[in-house]
């Protein structure tokens, strides 16, 4: 199941940000996550990417796809779904009457440059207010404004390990590891994101912009939830977790006779249910409770891996959905993108890309009961719409004068 329709023009927007102009200063992930989620809920994005090179991830592959014209970088594609590309060399004097006019048209500005970036381009936040003083400001850094840290370069695998979500990751007795995806960069795009629609609600009422920043390392101790205040409020440092719960028994991953099988006994009453599977008493006084549980995991997990191991992951999927006890397989991604269920929630988009044709994408993870999320654009390649973009606004700029 596709999102309908593809690649309507920017100017067919039915989501619930319709109407709203995003101008994108960012690259690599952070930002340009942020400003795709804003354009797959309907916000006209326009993308400012550097002559010649554009934004890094245009190069990051191997994957690359390859066509007749160019090749296009898989990773690039991930996240620049409903934007607009176009070139402008910032440091371009000429160039300046033209960016300070996109300033005056966009409701919103993303920037992920390090902290003084913005300010020697001209674009600083006194200039920006100057030139639109309803203007929402998204600065997305990776270690935050100021402090001993801000003027560090921030990338993902960077954060990750100092913001201390890999100290989390990865088995007790082996190395610490990093998420298998730049979660650094999202959650810092998902928050920027969640700050953006905050000022524009803000904004209704007093009529003003304002700056929101967030970065990386924010976003990280915002990931932190119960294992930060496991820290900060119990004082435990905690340890490398594995594919077992810290705090919830039985929790995690276990074997079954043909590959692993994810169950999640989250309460004492699923764990009513789910001990008779096992041939377990449920009233045993050594695993009544969670706590229990938790005190006695190793003898629990021996008792448990034996009978586990006696049936096939889809046969005790069944078992455990009759008994209302949430389970699941570890699937691959062919096997995701392949599902009924993915494809029916509409979790697949398909794009009909400049060069390369027809793509398939993840799609919006978002819907609406009444408004649309769906795809308008196509990845772009690099400066597609810079004369549509410039026409537009002589356009838009003669029209006024009129």
């Amino acid at each position: 199941m596709s999102s309908g329709p593809d690649n309507h023009s920017a100017k067919d927007q039915s989501g619930p940000l319709a109407g709203l102009h995003v101008l994108d200063f960012s690259r690599v992930l952070a930002g340009p996550y942020a400003t795709m989620v804003l354009g797959d809920l309907g916000a006209d994005v326009i993308k400012v990417e550097q002559p010649g090179t554009g934004d890094d991830t245009r190069k990051w592959g191997p994957p690359f796809m390859e066509s007749d014209a160019e090749r296009e970088s898989t990773y690039f594609l991930s996240v620049n779904r409903n934007k607009r590309s176009i070139t402008i060399d910032l440091k371009d004097a000429e160039e300046r009457p033209f960016i300070e006019d996109l300033v005056r048209w966009a409701d919103v500005v993303v920037e992920n440059f390090r902290p003084g970036v913005m300010d020697r381009l001209g674009l600083g936040d006194e200039r920006l207010e100057e030139l639109n003083p309803g203007l929402m400001r998204l600065s997305i850094s990776g270690f935050g404004d100021d402090g001993p840290d801000a003027r560090r370069v921030g990338y993902d695998h960077i954060l990750q390990a100092e913001g201390g979500l890999m100290s989390l990751t990865g088995s007790p007795e082996g190395p610490m590891v990093k998420v298998g995806v730049p979660i650094a960069d999202i959650t810092a795009g998902l928050f920027g994101v969640i700050g953006v629609l905050a000022g524009l609600v803000e904004r209704a009422s007093s009529g003003r912009g304002q700056r929101v920043s967030t970065s990386l390392l924010a976003g990280q101790i915002g990931l932190h939830t119960f294992q930060g205040t496991r820290y900060l409020v119990a004082g435990e440092v905690p340890p490398p977790s594995g594919n077992q719960h810290p705090t919830v028994c039985p929790y995690g991953v276990f074997d079954a006779s043909d590959g692993p099988v994810v169950i999640a006994v989250g309460n004492d009453n699923i764990w009513g249910r789910f001990a008779p599977l096992l041939d377990i008493d449920p009233a045993d006084v050594r695993f009544a409770t969670n706590d229990k549980r938790i005190g006695n995991i190793q003898e629990l997990n021996d008792l448990m891996g034996p009978t586990l191991a006696t049936r096939a992951v889809r046969e005790w999927l069944v078992l455990f959905d009759e008994a209302g006890v949430p389970a699941g397989e570890v699937k691959k991604l062919d096997a995701v993108y392949s599902s009924d269920q993915v494809r029916q929630q509409n979790l697949v988009w398909t794009a009909e890309h400049a060069t390369l044709g027809s793509i398939e994408l993840p799609g919006s993870p978002l819907r609406f009961s009444r408004s649309h999320v769906g795809l308008r654009l196509a990845p772009p390649t690099l400066g597609e719409h810079s004369r549509e973009v410039r026409d537009e606004r002589v356009h838009d700029v003669k029209s006024h004068e009129d």
